[in-house]
């Protein structure tokens, strides 16, 4: 039986390394671009679709229900984590930290994090969590909700995430940070536990940012 989980990290492994062997861009990608056909006139007719941002409504640290409209018209970077994540999460929010300081008074740019441990990451436990950070939800959102919609965004996102009590803290995650444009498109995916990936991937929010 195809494990859809194991061909999605696949996907994103391989598609990190042939961002990382490329020469930088002048203009980025579209990724996750597929074809759908459709008959009109008599005529089979293809249009070219791009993966957007999926429809959401959550909850953020302040204890504000927000929605993808709180993006429009912003670059914004999105991720995966739970709080009591004993392995990867901790390299991934300082690294993060580190996109947090550049753009924090960017009115353009937007960073959201969403918990897939919903039970325990409580609206006063991200609350708690960001203020340990440093961060404003002005300019970086933990989100959390019910986990079974949590878990839908991150497969629209094609980014694994799953419940497994054999796992340390309880879950795997991918530790992928994905880059967004301004019409909420799916731009970059990269390696959010390695510094240099995560340079890059501020170096391709400045194309996005330009380009508006």
């Amino acid at each position: 039986m195809l494990n859809w989980k194991l061909v999605i990290w696949v996907w994103i492994v391989g598609t990190i390394g042939l961002i990382g062997c490329q020469t930088e861009p002048k203009e980025l990608p579209y990724l996750d671009i597929k074809t759908e056909s459709r008959s009109e006139g008599g005529k089979t007719v293809y249009d070219t679709l791009v993966r957007e941002m999926p429809i959401f409504a959550l909850h953020n640290q302040e204890g504000e229900l927000v929605d993808e409209t709180i993006v429009e018209g912003k670059v914004h970077v999105v991720d995966m984590f739970f709080i009591n994540c004993p392995t990867i999460c901790p390299i991934m929010k300082a690294n993060m930290l580190n996109v947090y300081a550049k753009y924090k008074d960017n009115p353009n740019v937007l960073i959201l994090s969403h918990s897939i441990d919903p039970e325990r990451d409580t609206i006063a436990a991200l609350k708690d969590y960001a203020d340990r950070l440093g961060i404003s939800s002005e300019r970086w959102q933990l989100l959390t909700g019910p986990m079974k919609d949590i878990f839908k965004i991150a497969e629209a996102y094609m980014v694994p995430a799953e419940q497994d009590s054999r796992a340390p803290g309880g879950f795997l995650h991918s530790g992928a940070f994905l880059l967004l444009d301004q019409n909420r498109r799916i731009r970059g995916i990269y390696d959010g536990t390695e510094e240099g990936e995560v340079e890059k991937m501020m170096r391709d929010m400045e194309l996005l940012l330009n380009a508006a």
